[in-house]
């Protein structure tokens, strides 16, 4: 009867966890933004690259990125639809390999969570077209937000200013 027991109490256990790999943690794709289009339309004006970033949240390489090295006055905004996303200014080094920022433009980005690698991390989208651009960490610069935007390069273009 023992046995029985204990046999019992661990399928009961085993088939009642639910892991966060079951679970869709995200509330993005239940969010309707201002820019919407159909994924045949966005396949059609991004580029693969962009749209496996953007549209489906992947991860480009690290250190591939052309605006890692972009100093000058200026504005990141978002390779699918334009909007501004993040001002040069709060763009830091972080050694990561991706541009990484301590904060966005006010209204520019949207959170959400995701839970692929089987922990929680911030997601952030473009807050106009929903589209993925990175993750969000606490290990950013202690003197200002202690925040890292960490994004794609490939999910913004850079707008200089004048």
């Amino acid at each position: 009867m023992k046995k029985f027991l204990i046999q019992s109490l661990m399928a009961t256990f085993l088939f009642s966890c639910n892991g966060n790999a079951q679970k869709d943690s995200s509330k993005e794709s239940s969010k309707s933004y201002e820019v919407t289009k159909s994924q045949e339309e966005w396949k059609a004006e991004l580029t693969s690259q962009e749209y496996a970033v953007l549209r489906e949240a992947a991860t480009e390489r690290p250190y591939s990125s052309d605006l890692l090295d972009i100093k000058k006055p200026g504005v990141f905004v978002c390779a699918a639809c334009g909007n501004e996303l993040y001002e040069n200014d709060h763009k830091f080094e972080s050694g990561t390999g991706w541009p990484s920022f301590d904060r966005a433009i006010d209204g520019g980005v949207a959170y959400g969570s995701d839970s692929k690698l089987g922990y929680q991390r911030d997601e952030v989208h473009c807050a106009k077209c929903g589209g993925h651009l990175g993750h969000v960490f606490n290990d950013g610069p202690r003197e200002t937000t202690g925040k890292r935007h960490c994004i794609n390069g490939v999910a913004m273009d850079f707008e200089p200013r004048k």
